[in-house]
């Protein structure tokens, strides 16, 4: 559909809405693409201004367009749905959406856990632990930055060539025998810090989500993590059951 009906019963303002959407979905109008302006639309489908305004104001507010002031109105970038129901890996979550998952580990060590650090994952103060931090792609593009921590004792050996060989829960289930048992995750919107932005490739100050996860094996935490993803990639669904 790419012309306006005035005598159809849908809003002169939808059917604007329409033909943008059907253009994002197409293609024909790509992520961060820059949509016509205000009085090209008026002119090219001899509309009023305020019914343009009216569709553009929709279609922000379901995330299809963004508006940079003094710059115009942008496509917003394809945002990753993960439906939360139960547990989950990225990597699996990304493969499910057609994407190539890879990861780039930043930091790697051996430590001890601190008071905080101990309160987290149910250990005592000065108890071993392996803490790594990893970059996560999809399609080489950074999605989220995840620093995680695994008690050594349970995991001796671990190396950071191990981690940077694939998915880390296929190896802690292949060759550490790992039964996950449940998983409990916290989300907070969060403003990007000038590291997490760098590595992320989007701007200091932007929305992005902040992830805290702890992960089980039977009563037992097994990961303790806090991730920083992308706001503007990432659509998260949970599911309610009764």
């Amino acid at each position: 559909m790419n012309t306006i009906d005035k005598n159809s019963r849908i809003p002169v303002y939808v059917q604007l809405m329409n033909i943008i959407i059907e253009q994002i979905k197409t293609g024909a109008l790509g992520e961060d693409d820059k949509i016509p302006a205000e009085r090209e639309l008026c002119d090219k489908y001899s509309i009023s201004r305020t019914t343009v305004r009216q569709a553009i104001q929709e279609l922000e507010k379901e995330r299809y367009i963004y508006i940079q002031r003094g710059k115009g109105t942008f496509v917003s970038p394809k945002q990753y749905k993960q439906e939360l129901f139960g547990f989950y890996s990225f990597t699996e979550e990304m493969k499910k959406l057609g994407k190539v998952p890879s990861s780039k580990v930043i930091d790697f060590e051996i430590s001890y856990c601190d008071e905080n650090t101990a309160e987290k994952m149910g250990k005592a103060v000065g108890d071993k632990i392996i803490r790594f931090t990893r970059l996560r792609f999809a399609d080489d593009e950074p999605m989220m930055v995840v620093t995680s921590c695994v008690p050594y004792k349970r995991f001796p050996g671990f190396s950071k060539e191990e981690l940077e060989r694939g998915s880390l829960y296929e190896n802690f289930t292949n060759n550490y025998n790992v039964v996950f048992t449940r998983a409990k995750e916290s989300l907070q919107s969060v403003a990007t810090r000038k590291a997490e932005a760098k590595m992320l490739k989007t701007k200091v100050g932007s929305p992005s989500m902040w992830i805290e996860r702890t992960t089980y094996e039977s009563e037992q935490i097994i990961e303790y993590s806090i991730g920083i993803a992308r706001g503007d990639k990432f659509k998260y669904d949970i599911m309610l059951n009764k």
